[in-house]
Formats: structure tokens, sequence, C-alpha cells
């Protein structure tokens, strides 16, 4: 018996016929100008049982022949089935941790939380996950003969840095374009490390992506921000793999920092795949979590008094600062896809506050972790929710972190020694100054814990 041949290809996904192959150059449908998605040929994939699928994946998760032990090449059919291998520019991505936070999960109420820890990674974020996918398309497209001069991409940080690190692997251009000091030291020395074109322009987030847009009309300047569902192929590894790691079962919620939305609309689609092919049997509940200063999603089901679907508009609004810097967008262009998921996924939209995302984070570090500020909004929506009834005492819940904690030592060492416009240190724990003396240092260890 011969193996099925799997396939894949852009479609509208908003169900228009619009259809074109992976290897061309365009974001929008030609006919209704909305976002695509790629559509793989699931009659093909259905061909493998579902536990030929796990034992594949498992087979090849962390140790399988480059590069089929990357968490996203792994599942290669499932993403870009037809690329050819010589052209997959990996760093190995995908397999993070899954962390089990009891004592987290004691504090506010619940008993089974867990941490996905996508922030350990090759440039520290999730965003290598769709970065390896798209970066490994242009290098097919190469290949063939396109003239794609360079790679470009509007970002608060984390996207610029995964951009720029691939694209050095694969020896092709980037440029990106980031808001002038609303990216963190960290976020912007990784791009300038890696030889990109960076580029700081006096506005916002949602400027820029304005501009990159208008940049990426040139057909030999290729766009890499999310709307580009290349990048959704890769981020939907993520769903795939949180399962895996918990044994092929699906947890009860799933709660993500949501900003330009990219990354709701890959969870869903993951899981979707999933059930669609009998991985898994149900689906888990979404929660996407704002920041109460850039919250269009928020506000928008909010004022529809409604459940999230496809017809609910996000309108745009002028994203406040936030020291959820990589979330602070204000017209997200992926909201369509969001709503989409989360109404598939039974899912709602939380928001947080500067203080409530900040004293999550320390809340979660005190239990061993070392959130980033965008995970401290999710875990502050996670918080309320617990203390709502709506997440209940036993339900299994998986909170996504999308970057490293080091990305934002100012954050950090802000929180702990009172700086943070705003924001009050309630769980600081600052240094002590002692003599250096054997006293010196006894007494403060007795201040802390007693005497023995």
């Amino acid at each position: 018996m011969t193996s099925p041949t799997f396939t894949a290809r852009f479609r509208c996904a908003e169900g228009c016929d619009f259809q074109a192959p992976l290897t061309e150059v365009v974001y929008r449908c030609g006919r209704c100008g909305g976002l695509l998605e790629v559509d793989h040929d699931l009659d093909a994939l259905r061909r493998r049982s579902p536990e030929e699928w796990k034992a594949l994946f498992e087979s090849r998760f962390r140790t399988g022949p480059w590069p089929l032990g990357s968490g996203v090449w792994g599942k290669k059919e499932w993403v870009y089935p037809e690329l050819a291998t010589e052209n997959v520019v990996s760093m190995y991505e995908g397999g993070s941790p899954l962390l089990r936070l009891d004592r987290y999960a004691a504090q506010i109420g619940l008993e089974d939380v867990w941490l996905k820890e996508c922030g350990v990674t090759h440039t520290g974020s999730f965003k290598d996950l769709g970065m390896t996918v798209l970066v490994s398309a242009v290098k097919e497209m190469r290949a063939r003969g396109k003239k794609i001069r360079a790679v470009a991409c509007a970002s608060t940080g984390d996207t610029s840095a995964a951009l720029a690190a691939y694209c050095a692997a694969a020896g092709i251009p980037s440029v990106v374009l980031l808001p002038r000091g609303k990216v963190s030291t960290a976020q912007l020395v990784q791009p300038i490390a890696n030889g990109a074109l960076v580029l700081e322009l006096d506005t916002d987030f949602d400027g820029c992506m304005k501009v990159v847009q208008e940049l990426s009309l040139t057909p030999d300047i290729y766009l890499a921000n999310s709307m580009n569902s290349l990048r959704i192929e890769g981020q939907k590894t993520l769903s795939i793999e949180l399962v895996q790691q918990l044994g092929w079962k699906a947890p009860d919620w799933i709660v993500i920092p949501g900003g330009n939305l990219g990354n709701a609309s890959a969870v869903g689609k993951g899981f979707a795949l999933m059930k669609a092919l009998g991985l898994v049997d149900r689906l888990p509940r979404l929660v996407v979590a704002q920041a109460e200063n850039a919250n269009p999603l928020y506000r928008a089901l909010t004022a529809a008094g409604r459940a999230p679907g496809p017809e609910v508009e996000v309108a745009p609004v002028r994203a406040s600062r936030t020291l959820a810097s990589a979330i602070q967008i204000g017209a997200p262009v992926s909201a369509r896809r969001a709503l989409r998921a989360l109404a598939a996924m039974d899912g709602l939209v939380e928001q947080a506050s500067e203080q409530e995302l900040s004293d999550a984070a320390a809340r979660a570090d005190r239990a061993g972790a070392f959130a980033c500020p965008h995970t401290g909004v999710a875990l502050a929506a996670l918080e309320k929710l617990a203390a709502r009834g709506t997440i209940r005492r036993g339900d299994r819940v998986v909170v996504i972190s999308t970057a490293h904690g080091l990305k934002f030592s100012e954050f950090k060492v802000g929180y702990h020694e009172g700086t943070l416009t705003g924001v009050a240190g309630n769980l600081a724990n600052r240094s002590v100054r002692v003599a250096p003396t054997l006293g010196g240092v006894e007494d403060a260890i007795a201040a802390r814990f007693g005497r023995g």
C-alpha cells in the first residue's frame, strides 16, 4: 500500500471559492479581501488512523531526524506537507516545557493549572513556531525562482526577533518596523544582533502595521505578520504539542494573551484539526486575555452583549500604554479569525488592569515561574474567572506563556523596586543589605523565617 500524498493550499477564510498555492505571494482573498487560511486535504490525512498519527508524532518529538525533531516540523504533514526538506529553516523550535503550578493553583482556589512555557525556545517567544514556517516558505519560493528581496514585519518586539533570527539562518534579508520607545531593550537588541534592517517609527504598533502592509504591496517585499496564514500553521502546533504532553487528553480550558489575535486563532485551528482527525474527542474552552489598556476584542464583545462569533464587529481602539507591550494593539488584524475560534471553543474574553497583571505575574513567580507581563495578563484573567466560579476547582487549565520573562527584566525589577508607574508592588521582594558577618546574615534569616 502506497503512502498517502498530503497537500495544502491557501483558501479564503470567509468562504469564497478563492484558492492559491502556498508558493504564491498572497495574503488576502482576491475576491472579498478577507484573510486566507491554509486548507489541508483532510481525506488524505484521514487515511492514517488517530493512533498512527500519535505514534508518528511521538517517534519524532525532540529525537527524530533533522528537522523532524522540531516541535513544528515533527508535524510537517499537518503544516506544510509539500515543502522540500532542504528548504526547512529550523532552530529546533517547540518542545517547550509544560509546567504544573500546584502552589500557584492552590493560592487561587484551583487544583490543576499548567503553564506552557513557549518562551523557552530559540528567540524566547512563541513567535518562533510560526516564523520557522514562514521563512521556510520564503526559502522555497526563492528556490523556485520567486524574486523576494526581503521579508518585512511590524512588531512590538517578539515577531521582529523571530523574523531576524530565522532570516539570518536562511541568508534572507529582513526588515523590521518597531514603534520607537515602546519595545524593551532586550527585544530591540535581538533583531539588531541578527543583522536585520531595524526601523524605529514615531508611531504605535498599529501605525507600523499600516506602513508594512503598504510596503508589502511591492511583490518582492514579503509580509511576515500574522495576517499571513503561514504563521498560523506553525503556531497551531502549540495545541498539538500540549495535548501530546498531557497524554493526548484535551484540557478543560486554554487561557492565552491576545494582541493581534493570531495566537488565539492558531490555538483554535490546532484543536479543530485534532478533533477532525480523531486525536481528541472534545475541544477545551478558550479564554483570550487582553490588557485593559489595549482591549478591542473585550470591548466589542461587552458592547455586543452576546457570545463570540464572526459577525461581531471589532472596532479599532487607540491602545494606551501597557506593561504588556507586545499586546498593545488597538486594531488586531486577526480579530475575525479569533472570533471564529472563540465561537467553536465556547470561549470568552477577559481583561486585566496593570495592577492585576503585575500581581498575577509576581504570584506565579512565587510558585516557581518567571512570567512575562503578557503571561501576567493571562494569569490575571484566570484568577478573575476562578474567583467568579466560571473556572471550577477541578478543571484542568493550561495557561500559555508567550515569552520568556528575561526579555522583560525592566518589568520585573520595576515591580520589586516599586518604580512601575501606577502599580503597587503588593508582592514585592526586595534584597536586604546586611553586615558582612555571620551574625548579620543570621539576623536577616531570622527576620524572614524565624529563629531555628
